[in-house]
């Protein structure tokens, strides 16, 4: 332990530990992990300085072995005094900087000062703070603005709570082409890889029925430019989750996702970002008549491949699609599928592919007609 406290059930715990436990769980409540008494979330945790002092006698005690001293824990964040001073602080120009700084520090240190950020209010005050900055028309994104800190409190406190936020993007719909501006790096002096992980956590959160073209757009662009293998594999995140909304599919499709999806895929990237890009295709699947790729990479890939190679079937079998569906391998891979160890569900749609043009297909040594 480097920080007891005692529960109202009379159990010490660490204060880390029993936190994490209590945050855990999915309800308002959760109980004691020793009696089994029903716990708030909110419950008090009572420092057990007794039992501290003990603990850092013995580690004085013992440090001819190589113990380190455990340092005193910080007081409790107290959102009346400590929080409240802050989030003031960021109306004064002189001050901003400085009280960004502090917030970022303490959001970034635990769940317990980011549920008391978000009890004072600081969801709404943050993003005030980056909309009044933005609407400077300045270099919002430099790093002498405070657009870094803000960003990352914001996307810190949203781990504890979005219900608010969720609510005033609804009603800002310039903080999503702020997002758009932030990823595509005009004057940024700071991490633009940084940036799309953050902006990934933040726009998966309550905002993504009102995404742009724009947006996409520029999420398709960092496809496209590769710039690390994180913000890659950020951008098919906000992608797969956003393609959810049937207004997102249209807009993805426009911004030139599938071509650049299957690009990337030729690329045989790994089996996590292999299943994004084919669940993005898949979920696209009305409008993706050019994809004619099928890889074996896991079961639910070629799940989505599979309804990717259906929905060309039903959809656009041209005489020329079908053609060259045979002549790529298409064909033969789905052949394969009915042979390999795959599920019942898999192997059924597979054949219901090849049943669809199989008069076409006949002549391929691979394939059976299928009555």
């Amino acid at each position: 332990m480097k920080d007891p406290v005692t529960l109202a059930s009379g159990i010490t715990y660490d204060r880390k530990s029993i936190e994490q436990w209590l945050s855990s769980s999915e309800t308002s409540s959760s109980y004691c992990p020793d009696t089994k008494l029903p716990l708030h979330k909110d419950t008090d945790l009572t420092p057990n300085h007794t039992l501290r002092r003990l603990i850092q006698a013995w580690c004085t005690a013992n440090a001819s072995n190589g113990v380190e001293q455990i340092p005193t824990p910080k007081s409790p964040l107290n959102k009346e005094c400590d929080v409240h001073k802050l989030i003031q602080e960021l109306s004064i120009p002189q001050l901003q900087l400085k009280s960004l700084m502090n917030l970022a520090l303490l959001a970034s240190e635990s769940d317990r000062n980011r549920k008391c950020m978000v009890e004072a209010g600081l969801t709404k005050a943050i993003v005030s703070f980056i909309l009044k900055t933005s609407a400077k028309r300045t270099c919002v994104m430099t790093s002498n603005s405070g657009f870094e800190e803000a960003l990352s409190i914001l996307h810190q406190i949203l781990r504890v709570s979005n219900d608010e936020f969720s609510v005033l993007v609804t009603e800002n719909q310039e903080f999503v082409d702020l997002l758009t501006q932030v990823l595509r790096g005009h004057d940024i002096d700071i991490s633009k890889d940084n940036h799309i992980m953050k902006t990934h956590a933040v726009s998966s959160i309550g905002i993504l029925q009102k995404l742009n073209l724009d947006f996409f757009k520029t999420i398709v662009e960092i496809v496209r430019e590769s710039i690390s293998y994180q913000a890659t594999k950020c951008a098919l995140h906000i992608l797969f989750e956003s393609c959810q909304w049937t207004q997102n599919k249209l807009k993805i499709i426009e911004a030139g996702a599938v071509l650049e999806l299957i690009e990337l895929e030729l690329t045989a990237p790994d089996k996590r970002m292999a299943e994004l890009i084919f669940g993005i295709l898949a979920t696209c699947w009305r409008n993706c008549s050019d994809i004619k790729k099928d890889d074996e990479v896991s079961p639910l890939v070629d799940d989505f491949a599979i309804k990717i190679l259906a929905s060309i079937c039903k959809f656009s079998a041209t005489t020329q699609v079908l053609q060259e569906m045979l002549n790529v391998g298409g064909v033969s891979k789905l052949c394969m599928v009915l042979q390999a160890d795959n599920t019942v569900q898999v192997k059924d749609k597979a054949k219901s592919v090849l049943k669809l043009h199989s008069s076409f297909w006949s002549s391929s040594p691979c394939i059976h007609v299928f009555n």
